[in-house]
């Protein structure tokens, strides 16, 4: 960093015409505090070359110029350095509080080199604070840059953490100047021309934001809320929560605010709401609420509602109506056509209040949230909104792949399904064809949390030992069939096996497959079973166990599991093809997004395996981890 072109004259006389006490430093009646002197007089050359030969070392160009400027400077940190000595004052830290053989002993074997320099720095620094709250200023000139700045340290000896490291004098002069401004914008009487142009640089981020040029946006933001203005935290922690959706921002009390609450405190409780939240449980989180101004009952009722599914984004107008036409497409698995739906309609995104940038409320829909990739999040950006104009962005790619084969190279956490069975059929109604007595659709439930096994059959009120239900997330293809998928099936294709296809073909086509669970046995292979039924009765299935197959039907060329072994393809080549000749002849897909990353209702069906018949040997086991 050069600093020819920096005028310290200019930085320090800006910084003293502006100075104000803090608000906590204020006197009561009429006499308020005195003028102070935050500077003295610079130091001319002369003096300063005496104090470089005294030194030893020539002073870095930032900390030589600001002498030249001022000699000494009152820093009044909140909590930290008060006071900067001149030429007069500084001196060799020759590390007083032995911190060299601490940091020394933490190195390691194979030690950065920054933890090096670091170790080495407490030794060699140069010491500038005359007043400090337990707080050293140091200068290294061991680790010089390529215009010769020293880097200089605080170290809070009262926190016990690292020190910070400023690049150099002059950047650390600037980083209080700001901390200056941040800690005085709540008094009224702080306005000058710094904070005026600060929060013009706001309001323009603003509106760059609404015009979908939010890059643009960022910086000005990022250098307002430096400065600690009103509002920048805020808007830039829109910009980049929609930038990486998973992670939490925070948002004062506008969560508060009747126009904002339905936007920012559902997005400030998706976290809470998922698991219990840090060590006070739902009491902090509710606790912190309350002190922002949110009544304890609404935050209640909405992590409940986030918790069962049940929150429904609902903002009003034509956006409205496109995210209720969004969520319907969405809950059934076509999430790559509901994104399409709300990416149309954001032009028509109004906000309910000037300090709102996007319409963040679509997170913490249970169904619509999981959408909001971070490049689907830039997207929202990028797109021209609340009435503004300006160029559309380059739209993202669909997430879905189209047939099955993504079944082998995609699952849940990012790793493949170890197994799946799937039942899909012509039309709707899965539930009643095939599921458990009295089963209904759930709410939408998320992947993360459907793909859990289920309590073993004797912990299981009313299921027997011999009995194969399953937990299926339900949704619909895009070919027009209806699909109940189980990504979690633990049990083997055994001889009760009894294939749900007839059942589910009452009013048209069924189609079922099975991919077994590897059970890493050499005389074991993974068995694939596909069987279709129509109208009540079985047109053809078969089972593949390594290069055994049973077979029953007429099936169809394309199918003919003959094909699919024998050959030197691993099991899974096999499989692949199998997938691909199923999508080619049945024309039956799933949804990769929705099933991986999404939520889709859930229901348990009936029993893949039928009852043992007299005679029939059947076994059950099950293991009790027990602590030694």
């Amino acid at each position: 960093m050069s600093d020819e072109s920096f005028n310290w004259q200019d930085f320090l006389g800006r910084w003293q015409e502006e100075w104000v006490p803090r608000a906590e430093h204020e006197e009561d009646g009429d006499g308020g505090p005195g003028p102070v002197r935050l500077g003295r007089p610079g130091a001319d050359e002369a003096a300063i070359t005496t104090a470089e030969k005294r030194l030893g070392k020539r002073l870095p160009p930032s900390y030589r110029q600001f002498l030249a400027a001022s000699d000494g400077w009152r820093v009044e940190q909140t909590a930290g350095v008060y006071q900067l000595g001149g030429i007069a004052d500084i001196d060799w830290s020759r590390d007083p509080y032995g911190l060299t053989e601490v940091y020394e002993e933490n190195l390691g074997d194979d030690p950065r080199e920054q933890e090096v320099l670091l170790a080495g720095m407490w030794q060699r620094s140069l010491r500038l604070e005359t007043d400090s709250d337990m707080t050293l200023a140091l200068l290294d000139p061991g680790d010089r840059d390529e215009h010769g700045e020293w880097p200089l340290y605080i170290y809070k000896g009262w926190s016990g953490e690292y020190p910070d490291r400023y690049p150099s004098f002059r950047a650390y002069m600037e980083a209080m100047y700001r901390s200056f401004h941040g800690d005085r914008v709540g008094r009224p009487d702080f306005e000058n021309a710094t904070t005026r142009a600060q929060d013009a640089r706001v309001e323009e981020a603003r509106l760059l934001a609404l015009r979908g040029r939010h890059e643009e946006a960022l910086p000005l933001l990022e250098e307002a809320r430096s400065f600690g203005r009103p509002n920048s935290a805020i808007l830039l922690n829109q910009l980049q929560h929609l930038a990486a959706p998973l992670a939490q921002r925070d948002y004062g009390s506008l969560v508060a605010d009747p126009r904002y609450l339905p936007e920012l405190l559902t997005v400030s409780a998706i976290e809470p709401a998922s698991s219990e939240w840090r060590l006070g449980g739902d009491d902090h989180w509710l606790g912190m609420m309350a002190a922002r101004g949110v009544d304890r009952e609404i935050a209640e009722d909405l992590l409940s509602a986030l918790r069962h599914g049940t929150h429904r984004y609902a903002p009003p107008g034509a956006w409205g109506r496109a995210v209720n036409e969004a969520r319907e497409s969405a809950r059934w698995g076509a999430t790559d056509a509901a994104w399409r739906m709300l990416r149309d309609a954001l032009t028509h995104w109004i906000p309910p209040g000037p300090l709102l940038l996007a319409p963040l409320g679509l997170l913490a829909d249970p169904v619509l949230g999981s959408l909001i990739t971070p490049q689907r999040g830039r997207e929202i950006l990028a797109t021209p909104r609340a009435g503004e104009s300006g160029p559309a962005p380059e739209p993202a790619p669909d997430l879905d792949p189209p047939g099955l084969t993504w079944l082998t190279t995609t699952g849940i956490h990012g790793r493949p399904f170890d197994a799946y069975r799937c039942v899909w059929v012509e039309g709707a109604g899965l539930p009643a064809l095939i599921g458990d007595e009295g089963a209904e659709l759930s709410a939408p439930v998320h992947a993360a949390r459907a793909y859990r096994p289920l309590k073993q059959n004797h912990e299981r009120e009313g299921v027997e030992l011999w009995e194969d239900r399953a937990a299926v997330m339900a949704g619909r293809c895009s070919e027009g069939w209806a699909f109940a998928f189980d990504g979690q099936s633990r049990q083997g294709i055994n001889h009760l096996f009894q294939s749900p296809a007839a059942a589910a073909s009452a009013s048209g086509r069924a189609v079922v497959v099975w991919r077994e669970p590897q059970r890493h046995l050499a005389d074991h292979p993974v068995a694939f079973h596909v069987s279709v039924a129509e109208r009540g009765v079985e047109l053809y299935a078969f089972t593949v166990r390594g290069n055994d197959i049973r077979r029953s039907g007429a099936i169809p060329n394309t199918l003919d599991p003959a094909q699919f072994v024998g050959s030197p393809d691993t099991h899974l080549d096999r499989e692949v093809r199998l997938l691909e000749s199923m999508h080619a002849e049945l024309g039956i897909s799933l949804p990769c997004f929705a099933l991986s990353q999404g939520s889709l209702p859930m229901f348990t069906t009936r029993s893949w395996t039928r009852a043992p018949r007299e005679g029939e040997g059947f076994a059950y086991l099950g293991f009790v981890r027990r602590r030694p």
